[in-house]
């Protein structure tokens, strides 16, 4: 799986996730950039892309992701 299709499906997990039909999932988006991206819509989203592409992410991991690039790029690494 390339980064193309680790963002699409991302694109597709944000908008249900955020319930935003806009959203589109790229290397510098952070929470500071979409509204209602709190701590628990923080770990929904986490747990959503752990089950769709069946990796699982460590605290420190998780702690470290400050961009969707960097959760792409730890994607992509376990995939």
């Amino acid at each position: 799986m390339d980064e193309s299709d680790i963002y699409a499906r991302l694109t597709e997990i944000f908008k249900d996730v955020f319930d935003d039909d806009v959203i589109v999932a790229t290397p510098g988006l952070s929470a500071k950039d979409v509204d209602g991206w709190d701590s628990t819509a923080h770990i929904r989203l986490i747990l959503t892309v752990e089950k769709a592409f069946k990796v699982k992410f460590s605290t420190s991991e998780i702690g470290r992701m400050e961009t969707v690039g960097d959760l792409v790029a730890l994607t992509k690494a376990r995939t």
